[in-house]
Order: structure tokens, then C-alpha cells, then sequence
């Protein structure tokens, strides 16, 4: 009965809403390139080097230029149109797939994903920013559920078909494959008004004093604040879970590459229906309690997969964990829509996303030592505990909110 009232709504959202059907379409057939690419890239990386440096180095390029825009370049996101961002950043990822084919060398690789990395820096925080110009803001949850039910639905569905594609047919035709889905892509955001993915270009005071601005909006905007540390939080636990999967899939449960895949499958699965209730939960839950509970169920999963006996519990315990970090991932959109102006809302999303990044990043770099001294399942009782910090973190700063919000007189 739920899930039919809550998929009518969301049929009825798009029914409503044409411009972010376009854009639900283009997050759909480009997240499905994207994933089935992520696969075959790694191959043919290793394929090509057998070392899991040049891996590593790829990895780094993927989510390095997100951190470099957040430090330097925020402010491109609100300058510029946002709408052409987007196809811009489409069309250069098509053309760093449609050249990928022809490389002789792993270091060519690993420079043309540094350039579909920048390309994706800039995407990111401007379809994010874009959104709630797009919907009414009583939608606004709703939307953002829809687009990211989408995007888990596509990294399951991706990685699975690039698994298939790269072992039958070897990484290009994946290459070939996501070139064509950013070309759709493009296509299809071009049909968007550029009016409303922007209500109008921020004027400049200068770079850094725009850059500046953003870091301001962040330290004083209260719901961007708890993002922000927050989810750094659990970033770190994020990123301690991610390396340390193979090690308690293969090696504590003895459950092989099927086991991992399984591990890997039901975070995905877990993660789609967190979000595809996410805005139910929120139209009948403070944003508050929504906040600390789904993070406080990553907390758990986390612990309950650390001390699970094999694989089969710890699979349902990581689906949990799932659902709990996709329903906090719509949370902290929404945060960030609603907390930040649309004149500087991509500076506060790129700077966010890129802090983000960073932290997991050293994180992911400084976990490979801790699995070897201490064991994959202690790794993945410390994450618990980080998580539970960060719900601590987060449910406070906004009950802190709430109450200074209910106390403080109303400014005319």
C-alpha cells in the first residue's frame, strides 16, 4: 500500500514536472555508462600494469579534481550557467570515452579520467544546485528522492552490466557505450530552459572574494554547517568500510569474489529503497530526527556486520546500512537547497561534495594499515563508532537549530 501511494506520487511529480523528467532522464542513461565504465576502466588498468598503484592512481583521479574545484573554482558553479556546465561537462566526458579506445598506455588512462573527473566536479553540485528551481519546494524532497533512487538503481545496474560487458567483449565496447550515454545525456538537458536550473548568474566581486563567500555561506548557515561535519563523519567511516569490504568478504567470511559481489550488491540494493522512501519519511518526520536515526542505522549496520557470523547475516546487516545512508544522502540535499541562496547554492555544494571527498580520500589512503594491524572486523567496529558520532554531530546541530529558531524573535 506505501510503496503504491509513494510510486503514484512520484508518477504524478513527473507527470508535472517536464523539465525534471529531462533531467531524471539524463541522470539515468549517463549513470548507467558511468558505472558500466567504472568496471572496465579497472580492468583495463590492471589488465594493463598488474599493479594496484596505477589502480590507486585512478581512483585518485576520480574524486582529486572535486576536491581542487572546491578550493579554487566554487564560484564557476554560480557564475556560469548551470545548464551549460552540465552539457559542457557531458560532452567532454563523451569525448574522453570516445578517445579511451585508442590508448597504448595506462598513464593515458588515468590522465583522460583526471579530465572526465573535472568534468564530473563541475556536474555534480551544479545539478544539485539546479534542482529546486525546478520543482515546487513542497516537492523539493520528493525530487530529490526520485533523482537519487535513480542514481543507486543505475550503480547497481552499471557495475553489474560492466562486469558483463568487459568480460565478454573486453573494456571498449563499455567505453563506446558510455560515450553514447553522455551524447543522450547532453541531448536531453539541452531541452531544459537555462532559466530554470538558475534563477540568475551571481555578479562577482572578484574570484577570491567569491570564493570566500562560499566558505562564509557554510560556516554561517546552520544546515550547511551540520553537512558538514556531519557527513564528514561519516565519510570516514564511508571510506573504512569500502577498503576493508574485500578483506571481510574474502578473507574473514571465506566467501570468495561471490561473497564480495553480494556485500556490494546489497549496499546498492539497501541504498535504492532508502531513497525511494526517504521523502515519505520526511513528510511525516522532523527533519531532525530523520537525520540522526538514518545515520544511527549506518552506526548499526556497521557494528551489527562487524560482529556478523558470515556472510548471509552480514549481507542483510549491509543492506540496512544502505538504506540508512541513502536516506541521510536526500537529507543532506535538501539541507543544502534549503540552507544556501541559489546565487552562491553551487559554491556551498561544491565545497561541501569536495570536503567530502578529501576526507575520504586520506581516510581510504590511512585505512589499508589499520586492516593489517588490527583486523577487517575491528576496522568495521571503529566506523561504527565514527557513524554514531556523526549522527550525534548531526541530530544536535539541528535540534540546536530548531530550538534557537523557536526562542529568537521574528526579524521583519
Amino acid at each position: 500500500m506505501l510503496l503504491g501511494s509513494l510510486l503514484r506520487s512520484q508518477a504524478a511529480l513527473l507527470r508535472s514536472a517536464g523539465s525534471l523528467r529531462l533531467l531524471l532522464g539524463a541522470t539515468v542513461v549517463s549513470g548507467i555508462g558511468t558505472w558500466l565504465s567504472v568496471i572496465a576502466l579497472t580492468v583495463d588498468v590492471y589488465d594493463r600494469t598488474h599493479s594496484g598503484v596505477w589502480v590507486s592512481a585512478l581512483l585518485i583521479a576520480d574524486f582529486l579534481p572535486a576536491v581542487a574545484i572546491a578550493l579554487l573554482l566554487g564560484p564557476l558553479v554560480d557564475r556560469l550557467s548551470r545548464k551549460r556546465l552540465l552539457i559542457a561537462a557531458d560532452l567532454t566526458r563523451a569525448a574522453v570515452f570516445v578517445t579511451l579506445p585508442f590508448t597504448t598506455r595506462a598513464w593515458q588512462i588515468v590522465a583522460l579520467a583526471l579530465v572526465a573527473g573535472v568534468a564530473t566536479g563541475f556536474a555534480r553540485p551544479a545539478l544539485q544546485a539546479g534542482l529546486p528551481n525546478l520543482v515546487d519546494s513542497s516537492e523539493l524532497a520528493r525530487a530529490n528522492s526520485l533523482l537519487r533512487s535513480a542514481d543507486f538503481a543505475t550503480q547497481t545496474t552499471g557495475t553489474l552490466l560492466g562486469g558483463v560487458a568487459a568480460g565478454a567483449a573486453g573494456p571498449h565496447l563499455a567505453y563506446w557505450l558510455n560515450a553514447g550515454s553522455f551524447a543522450v545525456s547532453a541531448l536531453l538537458l539541452s531541452r531544459i530552459a537555462a532559466a530554470l536550473l538558475q534563477g540568475r548568474q551571481a555578479p562577482t566581486r572578484g574570484h577570491w572574494r567569491d570564493l570566500a563567500e562560499g566558505f562564509g555561506i557554510v560556516r554561517r548557515s546552520r544546515p550547511l554547517l551540520t553537512v558538514l561535519v556531519a557527513w564528514n563523519l561519516v565519510g570516514l567511516a564511508i571510506a573504512a568500510t569500502n577498503v576493508s569490504e574485500v578483506v571481510l568478504a574474502k578473507d574473514v567470511f571465506d566467501a570468495g569474489d561471490l561473497g564480495f559481489g553480494l556485500m556490494w550488491t546489497a549496499t546498492g540494493v539497501g541504498a535504492a529503497v532508502g531513497a525511494l522512501f526517504a521523502a515519505a519519511v520526511l513528510e511525516r518526520r522532523p527533519m531532525a530526527a530523520v537525520y540522526t536515526v538514518s545515520i544511527g542505522l549506518v552506526a548499526l549496520a556497521d557494528l551489527l556486520t562487524a560482529v556478523s557470523p558470515n556472510v548471509w547475516v552480514a549481507v542483510w546487516c549491509i543492506a540496512l546500512g544502505g538504506i540508512g545512508n541513502a536516506t541521510a544522502i536526500v537529507c543532506n540535499s535538501l539541507l543544502v537547497q534549503r540552507g544556501a541562496p541559489d546565487a552562491v547554492r553551487g559554491r556551498a555544494f561544491t565545497l561541501i561534495i569536495g570536503s567530502n571527498f578529501a576526507v575520504i580520500g586520506i581516510a581510504m589512503a590511512a585505512t589499508g594499515p589499520v586492516i593489517d594491524a588490527v583486523g577487517a572486523r575491528w576496522v568495521w567496529g571503529g566506523a561504527a563508532a565514527i557513524a554514531a558520532a556523526g549522527a550525534v554531530a548531526g541530530g544536535g546541530l539541528l535540534r540546536w537549530r530548531a530550538e534557537r529558531a523557536s526562542v529568537e524573535p521574528a526579524r521583519i
